[in-house]
């Protein structure tokens, strides 16, 4: 899409000396007063935001914000502070408290910067500043042009809760007393659109979205309101379903949200706290033999893309799941001590998992499950990570025959994940990748689906 100009050449990029400057400035402080060791993160931030409803301007943000988290040990005493005030008594006030709360805290063995050796020190530029110059008035008419292209689709579309634009830059530097020195810039762009439509006393409301970090990829305003409107109509009239075990097909914008209830169970901080149903459960099958998940860190442009992760780790690229095995978790330094294991660079979450597909398109997927249901959307946070237990509320479409028969909604899906990730029965080549979780529709051999009432 086009990316008009504007008359502020400034950029996040500026802030660059600053904060490398105020790093070491906070580092050199935290010495001064005591720590026996300390680490710092600061950022820079600065976004517009600007929504139109109705082909009218409702909000129009500009962000500004930036600030440190200082963390500070004292033996094996942990203490943290963070601010948005970067003057230097400031910097000695937060140090100062960091330092208090050390030194009034239990001694933790596992506490502790990374060993030097550990650091990552290959720091690769991935590609993941571009600016979008866009001023006030182009991204009124980029909105503008979102809903109005939504709002045409269907004469049923009667309201709107609008079209966003947003922008955003941001300047992340992070460092600690090992040694460790890194940062990097970044933009997240999107545009999204919601629409309400009406047949009768049944309304209806659904959206449409895209985001990345080079707003020339996004998809044109009018082509995301468009698929605003069409789901949004598409929704009306929905019809009842029979109780009972039927075959299950998560559309790919929802299908990432099954691995990420399984990222959530491979993570450090569940696993140490005993909170996780993948607990102890290295080496074992948990997906069908042909499937796999992989991290893939350092991809150029991505939107989960760093060089190194929240304790200064490289990140590596690795498999989560190999040939349906669970071959490794997820560990920042941290978990990865009170695991009693290496960590795997994932101090602060994964990054940009991929999901193998088995190649089939949605359509095929659709004729594969024949008569079932057909999931666009999730409600609800009904999982239990200890046990598994899954039941959600969903709506989606009935599917008769191997296509899309009519609307459904107020229903519940419920199972077990371990239940479910071995039912997955096929994963289409339509992958979502707006996200850090790359994925594609998910067929589940079955799933009981509970009407309304």
């Amino acid at each position: 899409m086009n990316t008009p100009a504007v008359s502020d050449d400034t950029t996040i990029l500026d802030e660059k000396p600053r904060l490398e400057s105020l790093v070491q400035h906070i580092l050199d402080e935290a010495r001064g007063q005591g720590a026996s060791a300390a680490e710092v993160g600061v950022s820079a931030e600065r976004g517009l935001s600007l929504t139109v409803r109705l082909g009218e301007v409702e909000t129009v943000e500009f962000t500004r914000s930036g600030g440190f988290g200082i963390t500070v040990y004292v033996g094996q005493r942990k203490g943290h502070a963070s601010t948005s005030d970067t003057r230097p008594e400031a910097i000695r006030e937060a140090v100062a408290a960091a330092l208090e709360i050390a030194r009034h805290t239990s001694e933790d063995p596992y506490a502790g910067l990374a060993a030097p050796e550990q650091l990552a020190r290959d720091l690769p530029d991935l590609d993941l500043f571009h600016r979008w110059r866009l001023d006030t008035d182009a991204a009124i008419n980029l909105a503008r042009e979102c809903e109005d292209a939504g709002r045409a689709v269907d004469t049923r579309i009667v309201n709107s809760e609008g079209a966003t634009v947003n922008t955003h830059e941001v300047y992340r530097v992070y460092a600690n007393s090992n040694g460790f020195f890194g940062g990097y810039p970044g933009t997240r762009h999107g545009l999204s659109c919601v629409l309400i439509a009406r047949d009768g006393e049944e309304m209806q409301r659904d959206y449409w979205y895209d985001s990345n970090r080079d707003a020339t990829a996004l998809m044109e305003p009018g082509a995301i309101g468009r698929k605003a409107g069409a789901r949004t109509v598409a929704r009306l009239n929905a019809q009842a379903i029979t109780t009972g075990k039927m075959p299950v097909l998560f559309a790919p914008e929802i299908s990432s949200s099954l691995f990420g209830h399984f990222l959530s169970a491979i993570a450090g901080g569940a696993l140490y706290r005993r909170s996780s149903f993948l607990l102890d459960r290295l080496g074992e099958t948990i997906f069908p033999a042909w499937l796999n998940l992989e991290e893939k860190p350092r991809l150029p442009r991505q939107s989960g893309s760093a060089a190194f992760d929240a304790d200064g780790l490289p990140t590596t690229d690795k498999h989560f799941v190999r040939d349906g095995v669970l071959a490794s978790y997820a560990l920042g330094l941290y978990a990865s001590r009170k695991l009693g294991m290496q960590p795997t660079g994932n101090g602060g979450g994964a990054h940009n998992v991929f999901v193998s597909s088995t190649g089939e398109s949605f359509d095929a997927l659709l004729a594969r499950m024949g008569d079932g249901i057909l999931v666009t959307e999730l409600m609800g946070n009904g999982v239990n990570p200890v046990t598994g237990d899954y039941s959600r509320g969903a709506s989606g479409f009935a599917v008769r025959g191997g296509r899309i028969a009519y609307p459904v909604s107020g229903i519940t899906i419920a199972g077990n994940l371990n239940d479910i990730y071995k039912g997955i029965v096929a994963i289409g080549n339509d992958a979502d990748h707006r996200g850090n979780l790359h994925c594609g529709s998910v067929l589940l051999e079955s799933m009981m689906v509970a009407a309304e009432g």
